[in-house]
């Protein structure tokens, strides 16, 4: 399985890939090499993630904040 380190924690591209197709369901689009390169992309793609109505995608988005990028930008 493909990883990505950050920090002290391992960010699975498979967690990535799944808010990538939640987004989409929302009609929001995704950038998944920018998620993981771009800090300040990173927290305002997972803070909008974090005020939708889709239950899993706030789970995902807090799941993955303190992994994908431990401090805010």
């Amino acid at each position: 399985m493909v990883s990505r380190e950050a920090g002290p924690a391992t960010v699975e591209l498979v967690e990535i890939i799944e808010l990538k197709w939640l987004m989409a369901g929302e009609g929001l689009r995704v950038h998944v090499e920018r998620l993981q390169s771009d800090a300040t992309y990173a927290h305002d793609t997972l803070a909008l993630a974090e005020t939708s109505a889709n239950g899993a995608l706030r789970r995902l988005a807090c799941r993955l904040r303190p992994r994908l990028h431990p401090t805010p930008p």
